[in-house]
């Protein structure tokens, strides 16, 4: 006995006709495009004509010229933004880790369910966060002058003569300080958040193993966060590289401290609008991107390398 079996092109469903297929990826684009056109406008053109500027120079004879690689050979030898850089490296190396290290530790202590008014705390320790750079920039400029503020007069009160926190040699740790009392409770919210995710079954697994709340911590709650502490580190190493608002801001109350290249975007900033020198401070602000993009890769990188073993 034959059976009679349906051609296999009457199986099969008509294809789609190109107009309607061309329509519907208008419909994508149409859904994509006011974010595409807000990028292009307010990152890749100015990024477009900063690489335009850094390839121009303005000369006493001849006005605007072109000049190739000649102000980023400038830059490579340009020893007040080496020294901006080493500053803010510094600055980055210990100032990083002591922040974070304090956000996890809020971190931890309010999803460990043992501290009594845990939603006080957590927004009182985020509230920082809220508060402009400009105004806490401020704030503690004038806590920390020896003639006014705080210091001031605890030297007046106890009849002794304080450190400077305005002080070369203290200057730095001070405006680390700044830093951390503001971005201490925005890490402190993406640890928790992450923490607050983790599977309850990793918790009951260490419960049946008797694991105590140290080897908790260490074994199931660090392991489960670290993507959270990778995106934390890279948005730490980017803003410890963009440091200008607590300098720029404490340069009026520390003005032979301070100088006008003191981090790379305050020099940055000083050469663009007080040197008019838009060209170089171009070059030098592409510089700075590349490196502060080439430390957060190795940081992502790491971050993954350790996550994968």
């Amino acid at each position: 006995m034959t059976t009679l079996q349906a051609p296999a092109a009457a199986s099969r469903r008509p294809d789609r006709p190109p107009a309607r297929r061309r329509h519907r990826s208008w419909i994508g684009w149409g859904f994509v495009g006011p974010f595409v056109t807000v990028f292009a406008l307010v990152f890749l053109a100015p990024l477009a004509y900063s690489l335009h500027l850094s390839l121009f120079r303005d000369r006493l004879v001849g006005g605007t010229t072109f000049v190739g690689l000649e102000n980023y050979r400038q830059a490579l030898q340009d020893d007040q933004f080496w020294a901006a850089l080493g500053r803010v490296s510094v600055f980055l190396a210990v100032q990083v880790p002591v922040m974070l290290g304090i956000a996890l530790l809020v971190a931890l202590a309010l999803d460990s369910g043992r501290l009594y008014g845990k939603d006080f705390f957590r927004i009182s320790i985020f509230l920082p966060y809220a508060v402009p750079a400009v105004v806490a920039s401020l704030m503690w400029g004038f806590l920390y002058g020896t003639r006014f503020g705080l210091v001031g007069d605890l030297e007046e009160a106890l009849g002794v003569t304080l450190p400077d926190p305005l002080s070369p040699g203290l200057l730095l740790a001070s405006i680390g300080s700044i830093v951390t009392w503001e971005f201490v409770g925005y890490n402190m919210l993406i640890f928790y958040s992450a923490l607050r995710v983790i599977p309850q079954s990793l918790y009951e697994a260490a419960e049946i193993d008797g694991a105590g709340q140290w080897r908790v911590i260490a074994a199931v709650k660090l392991p489960a966060i670290r993507g959270a502490l990778v995106i934390a580190t890279i948005f730490s190493v980017i803003g410890s590289f963009q440091l200008f608002n607590e300098p720029n801001i404490l340069q009026n109350l520390a003005p032979n401290t301070i100088t006008t290249s003191y981090t790379p975007n305050l020099y940055t900033y000083s050469l663009s609008f007080s040197g008019q020198q838009h060209n170089y401070s171009a070059t030098v602000a592409i510089v700075m991107g590349l490196i502060t993009m080439a430390v957060a890769y190795a940081v992502q990188l790491r971050g993954m390398r350790r996550k994968e073993a």
